[in-house]
């Protein structure tokens, strides 16, 4: 079966997916063409952004992993991606088989997945939706049902928000959620840097430009603004690869001789 004969009904194939190009980039086999074009761009200039890749996503696993530890038990994960395991819920039931999940991915072929993955995981739930309309993703009888919004939650916007842009208001969709999280609450946030590399931001804007997975580079005090409303923990807002809070059973941080091309920094922000 060739490649278009694969691509699901609603996707155009000329058209690049973050959540694609992010899985051609973990070593996935759910992308297309064009996804792999857009990546391959980016590591001509920074091929040490598969290694990048790899950090955010153990950067998100140290960090489900603590929230659990802290007692959270319901978790929203904004920008799922094709699911990659360990996934949220696995991370977390390690601590608690009674943790609770909602993915939410405006992907259809997200959506193919997590749903073919998550039919028979109870307390587990995925949902089609646009995080720049975050009060239709509070309402959604999916979330209300699995999380209840009086006790913590674990909000994940790991590598999300830099494909909002400016005008998209992505202040306003952080403080949506922060409006709804009870105290103990966490928010799990990474971003594409406007202290990259010169070269790799010119790539990466050059390949999605006018497509979903156009990115913004934001500043370190942009990202901070973002955050503000969030008492942040450990080392506070830094590179992905550098987040950790020391505990011995951390996932593995993949190595990087020196400082990354395309920069992408991390934080965790608790709700007092």
């Amino acid at each position: 079966m060739s490649e278009l004969e694969r691509v699901p009904p609603g996707v155009d194939p000329k058209v690049p997916s973050s959540a694609r190009v992010y899985d051609y980039l973990l070593g996935g086999k759910d992308h297309l063409a064009v996804d792999r074009a857009v990546a391959d761009r980016l590591l001509s200039v920074a091929p040490d952004t598969r290694l990048v890749a790899r950090a955010n996503r153990a950067f998100m696993v140290r960090a489900v992993r603590h929230m659990a530890e802290q007692g959270v038990r319901q978790f929203i994960d904004l920008g799922t991606g094709i699911p990659t395991s360990p996934s949220v819920h696995e991370i977390a039931r390690q601590v608690s088989p009674a943790c609770r999940v909602v993915y939410v991915d405006y992907d259809p072929v997200v959506r193919m997945h997590a749903d073919v993955l998550l039919a028979r995981t109870p307390g587990v739930a995925s949902i089609q939706a646009d995080v720049r309309k975050p009060h239709e993703i509070l309402n959604d009888p999916h979330v209300t049902g699995l999380i209840d919004f009086d006790q913590p939650v674990g909000v994940l916007m790991v590598a999300v928000l830099h494909f909002i842009l400016d005008s998209e208001d992505q202040a306003g969709i952080v403080a949506s959620f922060r409006e709804r999280m009870a105290p103990g609450s966490h928010l799990v946030l990474s971003h594409t840097m406007a202290e990259s590399a010169p070269e790799a931001i010119a790539q990466l804007t050059m390949a999605t430009a006018n497509s979903p997975a156009q990115s913004a580079f934001r500043t370190r005090e942009q990202v901070e603004r973002l955050l503000e409303g969030f008492d942040l923990i450990g080392p506070g807002l830094v590179p992905v690869q550098e987040w950790h809070l020391g505990d011995e059973g951390e996932a593995q941080v993949p190595l990087l001789d020196e400082a990354p091309k395309l920069r992408v920094d991390g934080a965790v922000g608790r709700v007092h």
